[in-house]
């Protein structure tokens, strides 16, 4: 599994690993403390003999009482431990039959169901069952992480439709969003990928005494070159993947801002990207841009100013959650303010407890001390304003349902713009992917229902709107004799 250069080859020593270990032999074993195997037995036969006997409404019915990602505990951690390729035998067996269900009720002649019926449970299903995300964290250079994890998912199709980014993560966000789903294989290549020059350039204009201007710095020059002129809405229009950038007020009293094309429609992506790259103290904030019923390109909020998105909203879990019904995050962190305490799964072991435990307890005292602190300075302290920041900081969730980091936890934030030659940049591209492998089999299992629901919702939604057209052109067509006979 070390020596693997891709994903297939990582895959045939997996299994050849669990064969060995004995982990196949345990996954086709239903029985286990770790789920609720005999509620997904009962739930796995009721839905075969159903399907079987073409019992339509009772399949309608069953499914209805019981559509959710999480039944009888099967999307738990520990199910994903013992074994280094997926999970129990039933989860799958489980995951496939539901998947089935869904195809078989969605066909177009399906007996006994009308399609308003159809229409109607489609679209609860997807709310109830929920969708995943995937999250770009604040990374700095160590972005080229998050474009390893985007191609393992790109290569395995299991790209969630939901996308945010803050920072660093943001103009991956961004450069995923804006481009065919088909032609994301162009963000992999050495010459796009290649930002060494413009990195050191940066580096240079942050030189003491040199005057710095964002309108004119080799960061503009990135993102314009690799993100195209669009709003978030033309951006959706393009990809059809709902990106949200998180940003962060300049000014006090303001609240930070997760940009997409529900919240945004009209603002410029490259504006956002760019303000959430903004790391206070090393790049002036910025305005953000939209455009108006006219097309033209305006200031959006023209008195407010915006910078880094992840000092408020690493990872904006909650926003998302409201926006789109998400309930599964899949989370790529390099945050180097967050990594050393942070495990891939919550239950990783005794170390993993005593760094969340130090981190919270370190939290918690600190946000104390700032809050006792921030009562003595006036508003427009330096201090004041630091402070808040790092409350910030150290109240957020940095990790979600599958967490994908790095080997090394300790990444030097002295480091975070420090130019990368082309080899670290794959390297760290290679280390990314070869990061998201292990997480690939659960990914698939756990997104697999979702993605389907996504499909058929989509289908229905655009047979639905032609049957409209069609019955509004009868309609009309049908009008026109009883005129004229007046």
């Amino acid at each position: 599994m070390a020596d693997a250069e891709n994903y297939a080859q990582w895959l045939d020593a997996a299994a050849a690993h669990d064969e060995r270990s004995g982990a196949e032999r345990w996954k086709h074993i239903e029985r286990s403390r770790r789920y609720d195997y005999a509620s997904i037995r009962r739930r796995l036969d009721a839905i075969q003999v159903m399907r079987r006997a073409n019992d339509n409404h009772g399949l309608l019915f069953t499914l209805n009482e019981g559509i959710h990602g999480n039944l009888g505990g099967m999307g738990s951690f520990s199910l994903y431990q013992r074994a280094k390729l997926g999970t129990k035998q039933l989860v799958v067996d489980y995951v496939n039959e539901v998947t089935s269900a869904l195809e078989h009720l969605s066909k177009p002649r399906v007996k006994g169901v009308s399609f308003e019926e159809k229409l109607d449970f489609f679209h609860r299903a997807q709310l109830c069952f929920g969708q995943s995300a995937l999250m770009f964290s604040g990374s700095g250079t160590f972005l080229f992480f998050h474009v390893g994890v985007l191609k393992a998912l790109w290569e395995q199709d299991l790209v969630p439709d939901v996308i945010s980014g803050s920072s660093g993560g943001a103009l991956i966000a961004g450069v995923a969003g804006s481009r065919p789903k088909e032609a994301m294989g162009e963000i992999f290549e050495p010459d796009f990928l290649h930002f060494e020059d413009d990195i050191k350039a940066i580096i240079k204009n942050l030189a003491p005494g040199k005057k710095r201007n964002m309108r004119k710095n080799d960061l503009v020059r990135i993102i314009e070159r690799i993100i195209p002129d669009v709003t978030f809405a033309e951006a959706y229009e393009i990809s059809g993947l709902k990106i949200n950038i998180s940003v962060a007020p300049h000014e006090r009293y303001q609240k930070s801002r997760l940009l997409n094309a529900i919240t945004s429609p009209n603002v410029m992506l490259r504006e956002a990207v760019l303000a959430s790259c903004c790391i206070p103290g090393v790049f002036p904030p910025v305005s953000l841009a939209a455009k108006n019923v006219k097309n033209e390109r305006v200031p959006y909020l023209p008195s407010r100013k915006w910078v880094d998105g992840s000092i408020s909203d690493d990872v904006p879990m909650k926003r998302l959650s409201r926006l789109y019904a998400v309930n599964h995050f899949i989370v790529s962190q390099t945050n180097p303010l967050a990594l050393p305490f942070l495990s891939a799964e919550k239950n990783a072991g005794v170390v993993s407890t005593l760094s969340r435990t130090a981190l919270r307890t370190m939290s918690d005292w600190g946000l104390v001390a700032t809050d006792l602190v921030q009562k003595k300075l006036s508003d427009e302290s330096y201090l004041r304003r630091w402070m808040s920041g790092y409350a910030s900081l150290v109240s957020q969730t940095y990790t979600g349902d599958i967490n994908i980091l790095p080997t090394q936890r300790f990444l030097s934030p002295t480091k975070i713009l420090a130019a990368l030659s082309i080899d670290e940049v794959f390297e760290m591209i290679n280390e990314g992917e070869r990061a998201t492998w292990p997480a690939i089999e659960r990914i698939r299992i756990q997104t697999q229902i979702s993605r389907k629901l996504n499909r058929i919702v989509d289908d229905l939604e655009f047979s639905n709107r032609r049957h409209r057209i069609k019955k509004k052109s009868d309609s009309k067509a049908k009008l026109v004799p009883l005129k004229k006979a007046q």
